[in-house]
């Protein structure tokens, strides 16, 4: 049951950055699934895909739950359209969200190359000083383990390079590492009141 100061509350925006990873994919969308519910009378979360990860959530045939469940999806075009970068730099949205991010995402971001929508936004976000929030799909060195979309487990290999950028990805001022798509519930909390 919503009350009157719930009702009258501005709602602020999230802008959630999806990349070409299949890494925890499913797993994140059933956790933002979760949060919008949770938080939908104090946040609106607006997604945006990265031309890899267009192909990627329909291979895994997420496409139209994530249609279902967050409305208009937007997908890139270039490095600076949709106009992403500059609606962070202007306070449109409370923080980025960029989960699952591809090692070539976080090399990227690391790197100070924007020449992605998410890696142009995410610079672009920091300059602003508003928070990036990154979930490597390639986190720790070593074997991982992911499903494929029709669920089988595949093992794979996180070299020691994607590692090595993840550990300089937690070093920049502004940048917050998540290792898995529980943690994004922490930030949520952080930024808005429970309902």
């Amino acid at each position: 049951m919503i009350n009157e100061k719930e009702k009258s509350v501005k709602k602020r925006k999230v802008a959630w950055g999806l990349t070409g990873s299949g890494d925890k994919l499913q797993e994140t969308l059933e956790v933002m699934k979760e949060i919008r519910s949770q938080y939908e009378h104090v946040a609106i979360v607006e997604v945006y895909l990265s031309k890899a990860a267009e192909q990627v959530v329909k291979y895994y045939r997420l496409d139209d739950t994530l249609k279902q469940n967050f409305g208009r999806i937007t997908v890139e075009v270039d490095s600076n359209s949709p106009f992403l970068a500059g609606w962070l730099q202007t306070g449109k949205y409370e923080f980025l969200l960029i989960a699952p991010a591809t090692s070539n995402t976080v090399a990227k971001i690391t790197a100070g190359i924007a020449d992605t929508l998410l890696s142009n936004a995410a610079i672009m976000a920091l300059k602003g000083s508003v928070p990036d929030y990154v979930m490597p799909s390639d986190y720790e060195e070593g074997l991982t383990h992911t499903l494929l979309p029709g669920g089988q487990d595949i093992a794979l290999k996180v070299r020691r390079e994607d590692a090595d950028n993840v550990r300089k990805l937690k070093g920049m001022e502004g940048v917050f590492v998540l290792e898995k798509p529980q943690d994004i519930r922490k930030v949520f909390k952080k930024h808005f009141r429970q309902v």
